[in-house]
């Protein structure tokens, strides 16, 4: 009954989260909105959404219920004692992560009846994205060795995979829109949906099996169904494209039943343990994420590759974007700089090495190397993606609406970048205190070793270095629209600043009489051997170096910038004043020369 009860539940949540996030695409993407709002006649779409939601936070309950159960080895009416399940969902990863699914769920269903506009309901849908996505970090997935790429691929399948059935579903049951309009748009994510669900699903597979060897038994058998129904999705998606003009909904109903087919055998195959891949794995592999490549050395400095798929996906998804955005302008003979992009894919390649490369390697066995990854992420590669200037990229290539009263993507970033929110994130000030005053709240609060402890702590980590160095690069040094753009002067006083405050933090660290980690880098075992103190003195004298040149190469190119503006509303005078003598007329000099001339004569009359 509890091994019934746990399929049922999980596949109950599942699919009506997937409703969920399909009720907010179509409100978002599929149905016209009216200047932004979301029309009258497509709020029955946010009221099914709110009921999916509820749905799944009840089947979560449920869910949450017979996992304990399953873990205690006792009956449903046992595990409902008030105190165990307490301690389940305050106590034990597991319970923790399913929790947060759980109140994810619930703040959806609230969140979503309340919603107005579309920027609204994305919000909601990304919530929707992260409250699926937090179980997967206690799944079979997370138990193993290699975690760290596991993860990520089972992340990236739940996501795509949901936002195709998802999608799809919703295009059938719903009259709300024009589902000819919305198959087009649909189309599009759905390519992209359906490759990410095959790379990922390979991947993932492939980390949790051997291959060769393990081809037998129930899991083999399910993974086998599900890869034959993913390659009729592949099939019926590809006619589908063809048929958009046409009737296709007897096609999109027989997809659909395949698509829940698929999501049920994938349910099925959450609950079941995969077959061990031979030989033993490494404690500290398990532990960490990644194997231990050994003392550093010239080779793994060049060739160490060990990526977190979540990471690397995003990488690849962004630089994709990016380019074909480059390639919509080309194709529209509209130029665009080869150096922006030639910055913005450099940017890419440093972050791709940061955090996949040696540096990110190694930065999970000593403070040293992740004070390297920390600068580079934050201090670095920033500089090279905000000069890519992918801001005006976005707004010179997303699509604006489909008629004159739809608010398109591209007419809500125009919205967001005078928002008082962006306004108040580029205030110079604002963002100099996230960019150093981070440094303090992670090093020196305990947070650090906390973060360095779980996948989820570690991606958080990297993320916000790179996004706060990439706004604070974006206020000093960026060429895209900035709201609050600041004058020249306080561009260089907030570099000044920063660079005093940075010095100030490498000087107390390299001060410090007690590690910062909290244990972290003793549990794994301390691999590298390393003396943590010595080595933390040595992050804090690399923080310091790192830290100086970036700045002094933002301040060399503001100082530029600063000069070319100059040189140019020099131009824009001298070009003004030809044109006023060649009409005959003064020049504003002259004119000046005129204003004091007659100030003067009249206090000669005076006097």
């Amino acid at each position: 009954m509890v091994e019934l009860t746990l399929t049922l539940s999980k596949f109950t949540y599942l699919l009506s989260a997937t409703l969920t996030i399909g009720f907010l695409l179509a409100i978002i993407f599929f149905a016209k909105n009216l200047h932004g709002h979301i029309r009258e006649n497509h709020k029955t779409l946010r009221s099914k959404a709110g009921i999916a939601a509820w749905i799944w936070a009840a089947a979560t309950v449920i869910y949450i219920v017979a996992t304990l159960a399953s873990v205690l080895d006792v009956s449903l009416l046992e595990a409902l004692d008030f105190t165990t399940l307490r301690s389940f969902i305050t106590q034990i990863s597991l319970g923790k992560f399913l929790a947060i699914q759980l109140l994810g769920a619930v703040i959806v269903a609230i969140w979503v009846k309340r919603c107005q506009r579309i920027t609204q309901a994305t919000l909601v849908l990304l919530l929707a994205l992260v409250a699926l996505s937090a179980p997967i970090f206690q799944s079979h997935s997370a138990s193993g060795g290699s975690h760290l790429m596991a993860i990520g691929t089972l992340l990236v399948h739940v996501v795509a995979i949901t936002m195709w059935v998802g999608g799809l579903i919703v295009i059938l049951i719903s009259t709300e829109f024009d589902k000819k309009i919305a198959l087009e748009r649909f189309s599009r994510l759905a390519f992209w949906a359906a490759i990410s669900v095959v790379v990922s699903g390979v991947i993932n597979a492939w980390i949790r099996m051997n291959f060769v060897g393990s081809w037998q038994g129930n899991y083999a058998v399910l993974l086998s169904m599900k890869i034959i129904l993913t390659l009729l999705l592949l099939a019926f998606a590809a006619k589908a494209r063809k048929l958009l003009a046409g009737k296709i909904n007897k096609l999109i109903a027989l997809e659909s039943v395949v698509m829940l087919m698929t999501l049920f055998i994938g349910t099925l195959l959450s609950q079941s343990n995969p077959p061990t891949r031979p030989g033993a794995v490494d404690p500290l592999e398990s532990q960490v994420g990644l194997s231990f490549p050994g003392s550093p050395d010239l080779k793994t400095w060049v060739f160490e590759y060990q990526p977190d798929a979540l990471t690397l996906a995003l990488l690849i998804i962004s630089l994709l974007l990016y380019l074909k955005g480059v390639r919509i302008l080309h194709s529209r003979g509209d130029r665009w700089p080869l150096g922006r992009t030639i910055s913005f894919v450099i940017g890419i390649l440093i972050v791709n090495y940061a955090v996949n490369g040696a540096i990110g390697v190694y930065s999970h066995f000593g403070f040293s190397y992740h004070m390297i990854e920390h600068m580079i992420l934050g201090m670095i590669a920033p500089i090279a993606l905000v000069l890519g200037a992918p801001i005006t990229l976005a707004l010179r290539t997303l699509p604006a609406g489909r008629d004159s009263e739809e608010e398109g993507p591209r007419n809500i970033l125009i919205r967001f970048l005078h928002s008082r929110y962006a306004k108040f994130m580029t205030n110079p000030v604002v963002a100099l205190l996230i960019f150093d005053g981070s440094l303090f709240a992670l090093y020196f609060t305990g947070l650090f070793g906390t973060l360095m402890g779980s996948h989820l702590g570690h991606l958080f980590m990297n993320l916000h270095f790179l996004l706060a160095g990439a706004l604070f690069f974006h206020v000093i040094v960026g060429v895209d629209p900035n709201p609050n753009r600041p004058p020249n002067v306080v561009r260089m006083v907030i570099l000044f600043a920063a660079m005093s405050i940075h010095a100030f933090f490498s000087i107390a660290l390299m001060s410090a009489t007690t590690l910062m980690d909290g244990g972290y880098y003793t549990s794994i075992g301390n691999p590298l051997n390393l003396d943590l103190l010595e080595n933390q003195y040595a992050g804090g004298a690399i923080g310091w170096a790192m830290g100086e040149i970036p700045i002094l190469i933002a301040l060399t190119a503001a100082f530029i910038q600063w000069m070319r503006e100059d040189k140019k509303e020099t131009e824009r005078i001298d070009r003004k004043a030809a044109r006023a003598s060649a009409m005959g007329e003064s020049d504003d000099l002259a004119k000046y020369n005129q204003f004091l001339a007659e100030l003067a004569r009249k206090e000669n009359n005076k006097n």
